[in-house]
């Protein structure tokens, strides 16, 4: 068995996969970039190596930087996770020139299966189904014209090197043809270097099926059943469940049956995924599964078939690229039950779906129901250097209603502040009736994006009753003291936080309205200590059809409250007019660190805890906004 692993890649994946390696007695070494030099994974390794700048193209791409790593710190083998250098066959035979253990499928594997057009006359010659379409040398744009002609409206234009559908258009009539080629051809060659590209009929309700294969350096291939991902948005997936909901016992059989040839016909080792795009316009048939491409790696969505097989995929790679056999044989492998994997991501569904980059200030994931797999924490930043996943959550259940329903309750228990995430659209997504009843197809979310974005529904009247109610819930009195104030004088969090001369205490009040952070216009007289941002189970309020989720959260204006992890936040926009303390210098709970002066007040920041200034940001007459992390006070242990 390996005992030191370097793992080439960072993230949830990197501490994925040193968990499994921990569980099993072997070392870990991380990788990383400046951006990186405190994050999770690199702080949850044996032993960590500075391998360059926060680009990845100047960093975790760079191959003889990783290597050198290895041998610097003694590791036998390198796991590249997924994405990067994972599909790299270069790459690959570099480790292994350099006399390390690849912890992955043989080079000549990942070259194999790494070109589309020559992966699909590979598993044509293995009796593999593959989709009608041109795989042909000649890339004039005449001869494409005629073959698309020939193959029938609408077509798929595919890059054939690459993925993650960069270089793929779908063409609806001859005359888009030649300006939608040049576009895929462009984008192909800016992203994989080759503008070459294959041609497939276009299926008109398509649904993406992959069935998890693995093989062993003995001649032993076993599939784990297969997974559905027909969820996406631009080719890029968001929801995977395993099994496939409609899948019956025969067609598995076919389609797992082919995805074991297509591995047998590579030489294929250690893990890897078989894709399939399927004709459901009558329901799964095997005579309407054709094959797609392989990915010669462990998949994003790997935990999925973790949950119904109970088998640790990590730990199978590390034992087939130690040598020994596949743990399992087929007729030791079956389903149980039904698991489902969201990817939870940094970015503004209302804005496009943008990537939303910075510090998570406050970060809950519900743990209760979900498997968790991330790579951030408190306070981690997410960097525009990389994709923008905060983690993935994973439920598994009996049946798949009860996976569906445990995985939309920890969507809606997400919280990321002020970092924008896509937890309300995955909430959309799960509670929709044609998911939940599984009549969806590749296209699902395109057709559905107006209405999966429900936000935009939401009136100022309905977040103002959503205020008074959520205040109600959480224990407060409401009495007429004006149009937007509310009494909590006989709430159950009354509390005298400090004396304050001529004004009553006044907290910052916000509504997360369908996950999103929203202040509120009302006034809170003699608030409560705050809840820095813990939500109650909140409520459901119906306007014009829309059910909107609304959770509370409130910030004083002390600092102590909004800094019980440590991290000392402006409560508002305003001046620093005092300083009191120096990074390094040690406090007692009480202790003032600075005076914010806003709204002609003085406000004293307060050490919540005793311990030791690590971070100063603020100085005195800096102007600052509201919640910039102003010090950070780390606890005395």
């Amino acid at each position: 068995m390996i005992s030191k692993l370097l793992i080439a890649n960072r993230g949830e994946i990197a501490c994925r996969i040193i968990r499994t390696a921990r569980a099993m007695g072997v070392a870990t070494v991380a990788v990383y970039s400046d951006a990186d030099s405190k994050a999770l994974h690199v702080r949850s390794a044996d032993e960590a190596v500075h391998i360059g700048p926060s680009p990845a193209a100047e960093s975790y791409l760079i191959g003889d930087k990783i290597i050198a790593a290895a041998k610097e710190t003694g590791a036998e083998a390198i796991h590249p996770g997924y994405g990067f250098l994972s599909e790299n066959a270069g790459f690959a035979q570099a480790v292994l020139d350099a006399g390390l253990i690849w912890v992955g499928p043989k080079p000549e594997s990942i070259r194999a299966m790494g070109l589309k057009d020559a992966a699909k006359q590979l598993m044509m010659d293995a009796g593999v189904p593959v989709t009608p379409g041109y795989l042909g040398e000649d890339q004039s744009v005449e001869r494409l014209s005629k073959e698309a002609d020939a193959i029938g409206y609408p077509v798929l234009i595919k890059a054939v090197a690459g993925g993650g559908g960069k270089g793929m258009r779908k063409v609806d009539a001859p005359e888009n043809f030649a300006a939608d080629l040049e576009s895929c051809r462009r984008e192909a060659k800016a992203s994989f270097g080759n503008d070459e590209v294959l041609l497939e009929k276009w299926i008109t309700s398509p649904r993406h099926i992959e069935v998890q294969v693995f093989g062993d350096s003995h001649g032993n291939v076993v599939h784990l059943f297969e997974r559905d991902c027909s969820l996406q948005r631009r080719h890029q997936k968001v929801i995977e469940e395993a099994p496939a909901p409609g899948m019956d016992e025969a067609t598995r059989e076919e389609i797992c049956a082919a995805a074991v040839r297509a591995a047998k016909a590579v030489d294929y080792e250690g893990a890897g995924t078989i894709e399939f795009i399927a004709d459901a316009s009558e329901g799964l048939r095997a005579d309407r599964i054709f094959f797609m491409e392989m990915n010669t790696r462990l998949q994003v969505e790997h935990p999925v078939t973790e949950e119904i097989t109970g088998v640790d995929l990590v730990e199978w790679q590390l034992r087939v690229a130690s040598g020994e056999p596949i743990p399992l044989k087929q007729d030791e492998l079956s389903i149980n039950g039904h698991a489902i994997e969201a990817r939870l991501y940094a970015e503004d569904p209302a804005k496009g779906f943008l990537p939303s980059t910075g510090r998570l200030e406050h970060f809950h994931l519900d743990d209760q129901e979900a498997r968790i797999e991330t790579g951030v924490e408190h306070h981690s930043e997410i960097s525009p250097h990389y994709d923008p996943m905060i983690a993935k959550l994973v439920c598994s259940a009996p049946t798949r209603q009860e996976a569906v329903e445990e995985l939309a309750f920890s969507c809606a228990s997400v919280l990321t502040m002020p970092v924008k995430n896509n937890a309300g659209f995955l909430t959309s997504l799960l509670k929709h009736k044609s998911f939940v009843e599984f009549e969806i197809d590749t296209g699902f979310i395109e057709r559905e994006i107006d209405g999966l974005l429900t936000t935009q529904h939401m009136s100022a009247g309905l977040l103002h009753q959503a205020a008074i109610n959520l205040f109600l819930i959480e224990g407060g009195t409401y009495s007429a003291l004006g149009d937007n104030e509310v009494d909590d004088s006989r709430g159950p969090w009354h509390d005298i936080l400090g004396f304050r001369a001529n004004a009553n205490k006044q907290s910052r009040t916000w509504i997360l309205a369908d996950r999103e952070p929203i202040e509120t216009q009302i006034k809170v007289k003699d608030c409560p200590s705050s809840l820095n941002a813990t939500t109650s189970e909140g409520l459901v309020l119906v306007e014009q059809g829309w059910p909107h989720e609304f959770q509370f959260a409130r910030f004083d204006n002390t600092g102590t409250a909004s800094a019980a992890d440590g991290a000392i936040l402006a409560p508002m926009p305003g001046k620093v007019i005092a300083v009191d303390v120096s990074e390094g210098q040690t406090v007692k709970a009480g202790d003032r660190l600075m005076v914010l002066e806003a709204m002609k007040m003085e406000h004293a920041l307060t050490a919540p805890f005793d311990g030791t200034v690590t971070e100063l940001s603020a100085s005195q007459d800096a102007q600052v906004q509201v919640e910039a992390v102003l010090c950070v006070v780390e606890p005395t242990e």
